[in-house]
């Protein structure tokens, strides 16, 4: 899965922004902002990954245990599909 390339994360004084792009900036109505572990997830779905690899990539880099961080980056990916966020296919 994929986030979409018609939103981009951009650090401003600290904060992770997510910033519409594109014909999608037109259309997105909001602000997301993301929080440490938001942008980390983010930064690893710009390249094809899976649930189980998301959720093993926080257990090591914030140091959880593995059912916490599943359910976390289930609850974050849910987030980003309810936004059109997130692509299970990268669109060519």
């Amino acid at each position: 899965m994929y986030v979409s390339k018609d939103f981009i994360v951009r650090e401003i004084a600290g904060d992770y922004i997510v910033v519409p792009t594109g014909e999608e900036a037109l259309k997105f109505n909001g602000l997301i902002t993301l929080n440490e572990v938001g942008a980390f997830l983010w930064k690893k779905l710009e390249k094809d990954i899976e649930l189980e690899a998301l959720a093993e990539a926080v257990c090591e880099e914030y140091e959880v245990e593995e059912e916490i961080a599943l359910s976390d980056v289930k609850e974050f990916l849910q987030i980003l599909r309810d936004h059109q966020m997130l692509l299970e296919q990268k669109v060519k």
